[in-house]
């Protein structure tokens, strides 16, 4: 079996050694490591040109101004072979990754993907706490696996199921490896788990950068069309919280409390059913989860209000502008 592997790139000078070194250091090496650079501004095309001038089996395309679907994509296209395996950015692989998803596949000739394992980097506090706060703990398969869901971070596939399903979207920041896996599952193409072809993704080490970074996961995820799965009920819930807030001050302003009461109650169930559903993954003390419990309701908190505002960004800057020009398109045409 010969393989490429292919990682999309973008402004990643302070990790694309790590990635690189990894993948180079594999049990069963790579045949081919392509990477698709999305436009980079910093020094990450000139670090892989260095890996490979000493000789490392790395080739280097430039993808232009690119998301990391269309980064993807330019590098599957490019791949000199017939199974594709796929990173990304910010990952370090363990040695024994590409050696465990290829068994996998060599076990059975049937299947067409091989989806690996991925475990969130938590070696501070603070990523700790974010991890329980929104990362999916591992749950038991059909097969009696026990991995977190799939990821296209850690995944090995043929050719012919990527561009059976027309590749991965190209103008999505986020969520584009989720619809393209719900196009490969759709299309009836037969996957596996190897639960020890294992990558470490790191987490997000400020409140700040988190929020950020789900703000434009927020936008993104009514883009593809999977607000039901995230927003919908968060909205919800704080239409309602919103409603008793206004009824409380135009009828008796004393009870302003009742629904900041019910918020916080709120954030501090689910801070609760977090740490539960994450107690064999981290485990702690009673004092521990206690001021877990404190740190990771200020998460949540963050993470609807991210949501909130990457919908109202979704709402002014891709519906209301896509309403505009529904008009006069239709003008032009006539």
């Amino acid at each position: 079996m010969k393989v490429s592997v292919i990682v999309p790139v973008r402004d990643e000078e302070h990790s694309i050694r790590e990635l690189l070194d990894s993948l180079l250091q594999q049990t069963r090496p790579p045949d081919e490591i392509v990477i698709a650079d999305g436009g980079s501004v910093d020094t990450t095309p000139q670090i892989i040109e260095q890996y490979i001038n000493q000789g490392a089996p790395v080739r280097l395309l430039r993808a232009g101004p690119a998301l990391p679907g269309r980064g993807r994509n330019v590098g599957a296209a490019a791949a000199k072979f017939d199974w594709l395996a796929f990173t990304d950015a910010g990952i370090r692989l363990d040695r024994d990754w590409l050696e465990h998803l290829i068994a996998r596949a060599e076990r059975d000739e049937s299947l067409d993907i091989v989806y690996g394992a991925w475990e969130p980097v938590t070696d501070t506090f603070f990523k700790r706490c974010a991890a329980i706060a929104y990362v999916p703990p591992p749950v038991a398969m059909s097969d009696g696996v026990v991995v977190r869901p799939r990821s296209i971070a850690s995944a090995l596939m043929r050719r012919d199921a990527w561009s059976a399903v027309d590749g991965f979207p190209e103008d999505l920041r986020s969520a584009e490896d989720l619809l393209f896996m719900n196009h490969l599952e759709a299309a009836g193409y037969r996957a596996a788990f190897a639960p020890h072809a294992q990558v470490h993704w790191n987490v997000k080490p400020t409140l700040g950068a988190t929020f950020s970074r789900f703000v434009v996961y927020s936008r993104n995820n009514i883009r593809a069309g999977l607000w039901r799965q995230w927003q919908a009920a968060i909205l919800s819930r704080y239409a309602v919280l919103l409603v008793l807030l206004v009824l409380a001050a135009i009828f008796d302003p004393r009870w302003v409390w009742v629904p900041v009461a019910l918020w916080l109650a709120m954030l501090g169930a689910r801070a609760i059913v977090s740490i539960r559903r994450n107690r064999h993954c981290y485990p702690a003390s009673l004092v521990g989860n206690l001021l877990r419990v404190l740190v990771i309701m200020t998460v949540l908190g963050a993470l609807d209000a991210a949501a909130i505002i990457g919908s109202v960004e979704w709402l002014l800057l891709d519906a209301f502008r896509a309403s505009r020009k529904r008009p006069l398109e239709a003008g032009n045409g006539a």
